[in-house]
């Protein structure tokens, strides 16, 4: 009797291991999954909301088409703590906030979301907004260059 509920114990502490961890597994997704690397866009326009959250950061960016009409396209960064080390604060996209997204567009193209690549600012200085690896710059020379032209 005492080997059976050890077993079950094990057994019920086992599974709620598992879906501990198998729900960040789950929420995450790799990029190409979701966004199509043949598909670059470039969004410019008002920041209008900005979601500050793990595992990606999203800013919600309203954008005029060609035909004069607004949408507000939601751009996945990277973590918040990865931003922050690379001079982006949470303040520097407040709503209102005029900025230049380069990224990639969701595989399912109805959608208005995107994976964003960096952000340009009005006075020209240049985040990286994706993760980290290939094609991301050095923090340091983003740090520097941010320091140099006075912004956030």
């Amino acid at each position: 009797m005492i080997m059976r509920k050890r077993h079950l114990t094990m057994v019920l502490g086992g599974l709620v291991l598992l879906a501990v961890v198998a729900v960040p597994v789950v929420a995450h997704h790799a990029f190409g999954a979701e966004f199509d690397r043949n598909k670059p866009v470039r969004l410019q326009g008002k920041v209008v909301k900005l979601e500050w959250v793990n595992p990606h950061t999203w800013i919600h960016l309203e954008i005029e088409n060609e035909d004069g009409a607004k949408e507000v396209w939601a751009v996945e960064g990277g973590t918040p703590n990865v931003l922050l080390r690379r001079g982006l604060r949470r303040d520097c996209l407040e709503p209102g906030t005029e900025i230049i997204v380069d990224g990639y567009q969701a595989k399912d193209h109805s959608l208005k979301r995107a994976n964003g690549r960096d952000v340009t600012f009005t006075d020209g200085s240049k985040i990286f907004l994706g993760s980290s690896g290939t094609g991301a710059p050095y923090e340091e020379e983003l740090l520097k260059a941010r320091k140099e032209k006075g912004r956030c």
